[in-house]
């Protein structure tokens, strides 16, 4: 019985991962209000603010019905701005920091005639609030291919004599050891072993989701253990332009850095916020529901990846990738496939059943079996990532 549970929540998550539009709706009656952590100088911020601008273009928005507000911390201050964007007639409110889902939670308790929604959160489906809602995308999908152009870049130096080991090593800068960094770094992993068999990935963390210095310090550190090329999960500038400085090729997040690093920057994953937010405007102006968990994907056009970068990646790179995407969208690749020869955890071990904590009520014990037929169900049972999984061949240097 409770795998007919399961399966059921999985299937409506799956369903409310479809970015279904109202139809005629009179989107004038529409007001969105945005509270970003940081501005235009995160990449992370600006990837939001990008998708805001893309879906108002697209549905006709005037720039009356949109209010952004940059800079807001993760503190009452978040609560105080969503309180404020009410006061301006705002009738849609989105959030985009981890942090800001607490007084997210607030506000829509006060505000139950207005619709909040929040990016990377975790508790919608356990607060049971109708007027919350919470969303994120599969982005382990872009990172998996992030990581199969890592993996032949990385067959490109191996090929020329150039490794700086005896086998071919990788560098990531993490944030933080939560089950969204791991995700990610396990899915390009993942994607680099599965054109690069005898790769290794060492990770960094910072212990900050937007530090350039520590992400600089991090990604050169990683350069200076060995690592042939380096990829992250955080948010400025720091990593890239250790890479371009140092000559060592780089996969970043969120948006090309070409510009920048036009010599060393390969591809970005990022997640395309274009289609939930003309996803939550249509459904507010029809009067219609948003789904409490909402997750893109490839095949809904919220998991993208930026042009390659020729002149750093590897020949083929552009078809490798091409083909796994039309792969993932046909069902024949599973990130976290369990039965995949490369997928071994510690101690050399195959993964059978895994009990995540995926209600997530501050007391982290685990309560959802996320392993069945064959894979690992990653952000099916809530949006946000709970793969927390540690995998043979990636050495954590600073957990």
């Amino acid at each position: 019985m409770k795998k007919f549970a399961a399966l059921l929540m999985v299937l409506a998550l799956c369903m409310a991962s479809l970015p279904v539009m109202a139809e005629s709706a009179d989107l004038s009656n529409v007001k969105l209000g945005v509270i970003l952590l940081h501005d235009e100088d995160s990449t992370y911020d600006l990837n939001f603010i990008n998708g805001v601008l893309e879906a108002a273009e697209t549905l006709g928005l005037s720039e009356e019905q949109v209010i952004m507000m940059r800079n807001i911390p993760e503190s009452d201050a978040c609560y105080e701005a969503a309180l404020e964007l009410v006061d301006e007639g705002c009738n849609l409110i989105f959030a985009n920091s981890f942090g800001h889902e607490s007084f997210m939670i607030k506000a829509a308790k006060e505000c139950p005639e207005v619709e909040f929604c929040h990016a990377t959160g975790t508790k919608a489906h356990t607060e049971g609030l109708s007027n919350f809602h919470n969303a994120f995308a599969a982005i382990y999908e872009g990172r998996y291919l992030a990581g199969i152009a890592a993996g032949m870049k990385l067959n490109e130096i191996k090929a020329a004599g150039n490794l700086k080991g005896e086998v071919p090593m990788m560098g990531y800068v993490g944030a933080f050891p939560y089950a969204e960094v791991i995700s990610g770094y396990t899915s390009f992993y993942l994607g680099a072993k599965s054109v690069c068999p005898d790769v290794q990935m060492k990770v960094q963390f910072t212990g900050s989701w937007y530090d350039y210095n520590a992400e600089n310090a991090a990604a050169t550190a990683l350069i200076g253990v060995g690592c042939d090329l380096i990829s992250q999960h955080a948010d400025s500038m720091g990593a890239p332009t250790a890479c371009e400085d140092a000559g060592i090729p780089n996969v970043s997040y969120n948006g090309s850095t070409v510009e920048n690093c036009p010599n060393t920057f390969i591809v970005s994953s990022r997640i395309n916020w274009a289609p939930y937010f003309e996803y939550i405007v249509n459904q507010v102006a029809a009067g219609e529901a948003i789904a409490a968990d909402w997750t893109g994907t490839i095949a809904t056009g919220s998991v993208v990846l930026t042009d390659v970068n020729e002149k750093a990646a590897a020949a083929g790179t552009i078809e490798a990738i091409e083909a796994a995407k039309a792969a993932f969208i046909n069902g024949e690749i599973k990130v976290f496939d369990t039965a995949a020869d490369n997928f071994i955890l510690v101690g050399g071990a195959k993964l059978e059943s895994y009990i995540a904590d995926v209600d997530d009520m501050g007391d982290y014990i685990p309560e959802t079996e996320v392993v069945f037929e064959g894979f690992f169900h990653e952000s099916e049972f809530r949006s946000a990532p709970y793969f927390d999984v540690k995998l043979d061949g990636i050495e954590l240097l600073n957990n």
